[in-house]
């Protein structure tokens, strides 16, 4: 019998620590095995996040690759936050990716890889202009999914 896994998709946002506990949480609950997945963006993307402190992971260490195309340090750093995050979830077994490209095809095309039973992601609940322009990464997750997708909405999301 296969084990059953839950794609956990995180990005830098300060909520991301309460999708990975949620979706950490629902794996448990299903006895199946968290995957938790982080996709890369552009390196411009970053220069405009405010970073607090995320379950230990306190930002870039080198600023200067949000000015350059450096995907190798990107990739790097990602793997530090997913790593920062296994640590607070308490689970150093749990499998992580870092994936590169179009953030909802990513998620949708790691589903399918790793065959989830389900996916995990939160949504910053975006409206107006950002949202026609972004697009929902949620929304286009959701119209796409195969497999039931549990989105944990992070509107009033407030660090404490």
């Amino acid at each position: 019998m296969e084990i059953k896994k839950i794609l956990i998709a995180i990005d830098y946002h300060p909520s991301a620590q309460m999708v990975a506990e949620a979706g950490y949480l629902l794996a448990q609950s299903v006895q199946a095995k968290p995957v938790l997945l982080h996709v890369t963006a552009n390196p411009a993307y970053y220069a405009t996040l405010d970073y607090s402190p995320i379950m230990g992971f306190a930002g870039f260490n080198n600023l200067d690759i949000l000015h350059k195309d450096d995907t190798d340090e990107l990739m790097r750093s990602a793997q530090y936050y997913l790593d920062k995050t296994k640590s607070h979830l308490g689970d150093e077994q749990m499998e992580t990716l870092v994936k590169s490209g179009n953030i909802a095809d990513t998620i949708l095309e790691t589903a399918k890889e790793i065959n989830a039973y389900a996916i995990v992601m939160g949504t910053h609940s975006r409206s107006g202009l950002e949202k026609v322009l972004v697009g929902s990464v949620a929304k286009l997750v959701l119209e796409q999914s195969e497999v039931p997708l549990f989105i944990i909405p992070t509107k009033n999301y407030k660090d404490v």
